[in-house]
């Protein structure tokens, strides 16, 4: 098999899987997220005993991070991304100045040009799938083991978090998301952020 084919073959079955991953977790609910943390769990079943759970969440956050990062630098058009926005930004400029000076003329115009951008924004919007499918590959799965980890506990770990003390990690914080989650969030985006901002990604 020629390289390039070889190279298209393990590009599908990865969207395959990343997209499977993400609609099996949507539709098949409940059972189809613990099955794949009881998976996860052969792997990193032993870690909690070595490492407190919120520090898990830490480390979780921490490779999602530098893998989600890594895999968008390569996957996406980022002189595209840069370019398309700066357009819109333009645009929008120029286009609200000509509503408040009434200028019909030019406001016809730049909605025909409106149309003319719509082609680049649609190549913008689909780079984002790929890389949202090979994202999904590893963190939707930790983050089953997670949701499957906490679940099985008779007494839920606790944190104390700054204003609200100590907190178990299986209350809500809002709506449906639990305190977990929201430490897994709080983790993950600064350490995002240092990683993107080290591998020179986005700053759009």
């Amino acid at each position: 098999m020629p390289k390039s084919d070889f190279k298209q073959t393990v590009e599908r079955a990865a969207l395959a899987l990343g997209f499977g991953m993400m609609f099996g977790i949507i539709l098949l609910g409940e059972k189809f997220r613990m099955q794949v943390g009881e998976l996860v769990d052969i792997l990193l079943g032993p870690l909690p005993e070595i490492l407190p759970f919120h520090i898990m969440l830490f480390v979780m956050a921490a490779i999602t991070g530098l893998y989600a990062s890594l895999i968008q630098k390569y996957t996406m058009d980022w002189e595209l991304m840069r370019r398309v926005q700066d357009q819109m930004k333009n645009f929008q400029k120029d286009f609200r100045e000509a509503q408040l000076a009434d200028n019909q003329s030019k406001v016809k115009k730049m909605e025909a040009e409106r149309s003319a951008m719509m082609d680049d924004q649609m190549k913008m919007t689909k780079q984002q799938f790929k890389p949202m499918a090979y994202i999904s590959i590893i963190s939707l799965p930790l983050f089953m083991w997670a949701y499957l980890f906490i679940a099985k506990q008779e007494i839920p770990p606790m944190l104390i978090f700054p204003f609200w003390g100590e907190k178990m990690l299986t209350d809500f914080v809002l709506g449906p998301i639990q305190y977990w989650i929201y430490w897994y969030f709080i983790c993950s985006l600064p350490i995002s952020q240092i990683i993107r901002k080290s591998l020179n990604i986005g700053g759009v």
